[in-house]
């Protein structure tokens, strides 16, 4: 009896499966809605199970991630979306905090809206350095791998990166009044 789908190959789910997470984030940051994101790993990982057979080496995260930058990039280029998709929202829906917890749940919430925000703000390829290095914590060569550029690119890129982030970040708490967080 033979089954049409294709056996996972012996080694793929301990080498891929860890990086789960990291792929998720990457997708996330460059195409910014989660149903779009979940699609695009699950392509990638289709796409890397069909193609393990030519990874060579240890760490599969600098691999793996190559596959779902360059999926997200092509929907990118394919599927621009007139109207982001409404997300569900947690705060309609969640249970009841205390009034001091609440507030501790904004103000960080707040924080991480405008990080965010300054994030989004930086072009795909500054983006995606920022979030594969002080995000998913990967080695200037591992970026050059997953992104396909130089080191040097990687490092000033970087470098760079950090400096729009930061310009970003002060232009928004130069718009806020002294009494706002």
């Amino acid at each position: 009896m033979t089954d049409s789908a294709s056996p996972v190959p012996p080694g793929f789910e301990t080498t891929m499966l860890p990086h789960l997470d990291a792929a998720y984030n990457l997708a996330r940051w460059l195409l910014h809605q989660q149903q779009d994101a979940e699609d695009a790993v699950q392509d990638a990982y289709l796409r890397a199970q069909r193609s393990f057979h030519t990874f060579r080496g240890s760490d599969g995260r600098p691999w793996l991630l190559t596959i779902v930058r360059n999926v997200c990039y092509s929907r990118l280029r394919q599927n621009r979306r007139a109207t982001p998709a409404e997300e569900f929202d947690e705060d309609l829906h969640g249970t009841v905090v205390h009034p001091a917890e609440r507030n501790a749940i904004d103000w960080r919430e707040i924080r991480a809206a405008k990080l965010q925000a300054a994030l989004e703000s930086l072009t795909p390829e500054f983006r995606e350095v920022i979030v594969l290095h002080e995000i998913e914590g990967l080695a200037y060569r591992d970026i050059a791998a997953v992104a396909e550029i130089p080191i040097g690119t990687v490092m000033s890129r970087l470098a760079r990166a950090r400096q729009k982030l930061e310009a970003a970040l002060k232009a928004s708490a130069q718009q806020e009044s002294p009494h706002e967080l």
